[in-house]
């Protein structure tokens, strides 16, 4: 026979639903925390297989994971689990939230203006690809994936020099000095080095397209972004930009080597994360404008039709 302490207990217990409340609060809240932890280690995930380098890629995208949480805290009407996705809401725009500020970047108008594109391999209309690029009146285009006669036809009456190798090439409104290939390790050259004789003395410029990435399988894009590294390292040009599709996002750690070297136009004078692949809706910045020894004035991104790639532009003044 129970106590009348017992029962009353019991009773109090099976009509207030605080308990169960705070139970449902509880893995809105684990996961806000969770996520909070990822934004702020991603780079102490393993990269095993890739895995560290997708995680890092994809990070700025956890920041849509801020209000599915915060709908389903309000679903479950767990205060608790609301503050607690205020922790990663907190560290993503920490993290996050400058790109989409007003650019610092040098004012004034720029010196030249550059854009680098991947046509993509089998483009039916490169034309029309690099018409766009065109039309954006920029002074440099470097592009990877060329296969195609039709777009020298298009660029060379606005672009008369011209440098390639492979299925990298650089067009030019302003002659070109000197061009190599540059060995990144795939066996074959995929990237150039042209001096460029620009009105206000020399600009040496890279076109380069990195070994491509896969879900699991990273290791030749990370051995020739490695190469490259080394490779820009080396070279003692006071003032240098490269164009290409690196295949890999900013976010990436196996980026870092070449933020040692080279500053990213995107970051210093664009706003938002200037996402270009896929072309339809882009979620990642494979492709990237890098620089040294000028003062950009502009960065941002371009649509261009019959690629699955978008174009990434930038200004700078000398």
């Amino acid at each position: 026979m129970r106590t009348v302490t017992e029962q009353s207990i019991d009773e109090r217990a099976a009509g207030d639903p605080g308990g169960r409340r705070r139970r449902r609060g509880l893995v809105v809240s684990l996961i806000a925390v969770l996520l909070a932890v990822l934004l702020v280690g991603h780079r102490a995930v393993p990269n095993v297989h890739g895995l560290g380098s997708l995680v890092d890629s994809a990070t700025p995208l956890l920041g849509l994971g801020v209000p599915v949480l915060g709908l389903a805290a309000l679903l479950r009407r767990s205060r608790r689990a609301l503050l607690a996705v205020l922790l990663p809401a907190v560290v993503w725009v920490a993290l996050y939230g400058g790109v989409w500020l007003p650019s610092a970047a040098g004012a004034g108008p720029a010196s030249f203006r550059v854009a680098s594109q991947n046509l993509r391999s089998g483009n039916p209309d490169p034309a029309a690809t690099v018409g766009a690029l065109a039309a954006a009146d920029v002074d440099l285009i470097g592009l990877q994936e060329v296969d195609d006669d039709r777009v020298d036809a298009v660029l060379r009456q606005r672009y008369p020099h011209r440098a390639a190798v492979s299925t990298v090439a650089l067009w030019s409104r302003w002659p070109i000095r000197d061009s190599v290939g540059v060995d990144t390790g795939l066996g074959w050259d995929r990237a150039l080095r042209a001096v460029v004789a620009a009105p206000q003395g020399d600009l040496v410029v890279y076109v380069v397209h990195l070994g491509s990435a896969r879900a699991g399988h990273t290791a030749t894009r990370d051995e020739t972004l490695a190469a490259l590294a080394a490779a820009v390292r080396a070279d003692q040009a006071s003032r240098l930009v490269l164009l290409g599709d690196l295949n890999t996002a900013p976010t990436d750690r196996v980026f870092v080597p070449l933020t040692r070297l080279l500053r990213d136009a995107q970051a210093d004078a664009g706003q938002g994360f200037g996402f270009t692949w896929p072309a339809e809706l882009p979620v990642t910045r494979p492709d990237h404008v890098l620089y040294r020894g000028l003062t950009p004035t502009t960065a941002g991104v371009l649509r261009t039709p019959d690629s699955d790639h978008r174009a990434v532009t930038a200004g700078f003044r000398w």
